[in-house]
């Protein structure tokens, strides 16, 4: 029991929320250490891992043909096992960077949140891939728990509280109740399903081809889920697919939210879907504490008032969505139940 008490004080607890578009590393006692884009750049032919992250970001739709930026995570799942291993080992090395010295000598114990939805062979293959990377114990977490706790939602209260984390590719809708999940929903319908359906809509209506960071782009300055004062235009830059030249067009708020109809439709379904599967005494507590909303997706103007205007409920979008899971997963590496003896 001495050692075993000696190995968790001089362990470092990492907490990872790894998610398709972002990766964020919560070290306990720290906070919030790094949070960078889920992108990794390689050499095509040695597979050489050449920049991670934000700088690795920089490259989508740059790159020469002897060089690949990928992102390895799809649908909030591991798409390419190697790729993911080489972007946890630069993120877990560079969260033990900011420890003590003496922390650096044991594996680091990891707490990573994952949609609720996915199968045994996907959660095998994320804890397979932490500890390929470095990690000692890997503990995995419900994605719409983390959130819940990380907004600082009553998890543990005998009441419903409903969280719609919105990442880069799941949504994930859940009812929790006495630090459980009564019912979940996981949708692969996120942040790149907006960005794409951008992409398709300037391709169609216009001819024009752009890539993810510009579609990316007009998400965060134009996109809405619901009508918004003042709306904006912008000039959009890209390549003409007839005469496969540059050229620019300018495009309305208003058209950018009738794009984003079909993902935003989709988000709202699965709620409708998660609130139908509700228990009534649950759904009776939803009336009064309303919906939180949490993740990038969160962001997108308007959603809280189309939720509001189809369900009914008060909608409430965190303070801080984009860290909601990372803070959770920090709150739940306090609990040492999470950690096997």
């Amino acid at each position: 029991m001495g050692t075993q008490l000696l190995t968790r004080l001089l362990s470092t607890h990492i907490g990872l929320d790894l998610g398709t578009a972002n990766c964020l590393v919560f070290v306990r006692d720290l906070g919030v250490v790094i949070n960078e884009p889920s992108v990794v750049a390689i050499k095509v032919n040695t597979h050489e891992v050449l920049a991670v992250g934000r700088e690795a970001k920089e490259m989508l739709g740059k790159t020469p043909l002897n060089i690949d930026a990928l992102r390895p995570m799809k649908d909030g799942v591991i798409a390419n096992y190697e790729v993911t291993e080489s972007m946890l080992r630069y993120f877990i090395q560079r969260a033990m960077r900011a420890v003590p010295w003496y922390k650096r000598l044991l594996r680091p114990r990891v707490l990573i949140a994952v949609p609720s939805g996915i199968t045994e062979v996907e959660r095998r293959a994320v804890v397979d891939s932490a500890k390929q990377a470095g990690a000692g114990d890997v503990v995995l977490v419900e994605e719409p728990m983390a959130a819940a706790v990380g907004v600082g939602l009553p998890v543990a209260d005998p009441a419903g509280n409903m969280i719609v984390d919105i990442g880069g590719g799941t949504t994930e809708v859940a009812v929790i109740s006495l630090s459980g999940i009564v019912h979940a929903n996981s949708v692969r319908v996120g942040g790149d399903e907006l960005d794409k359906a951008i992409i398709q809509h300037l391709r169609s209506a216009y001819n024009l081809m752009i890539g993810e960071l510009g579609a990316e782009q007009i998400k965060i300055r134009l996109g809405s889920a619901y009508p918004v004062r003042d709306e904006e235009t912008m000039d959009v830059k890209g390549l003409d697919m007839v005469s496969r030249v540059p050229k620019t067009i300018r495009i309305s708020a208003a058209e950018v939210r009738s794009a984003l109809q079909g993902p935003v439709t989709s988000i709202i379904e699965a709620v409708r879907a998660t609130l139908e599967k509700c228990p009534p005494d649950l759904a009776g507590d939803l009336v009064d504490r309303g919906i939180i909303l949490a993740g990038g997706g969160a962001k997108l103007a308007g959603l809280d008032k189309l939720l509001t205007a189809e369900t009914g409920l008060p909608v409430f979008p965190a303070e801080d969505p984009l860290n909601a899971v990372a803070n959770g997963t920090g709150v739940m590496l306090q609990e040492t139940k999470h950690w096997s003896a």
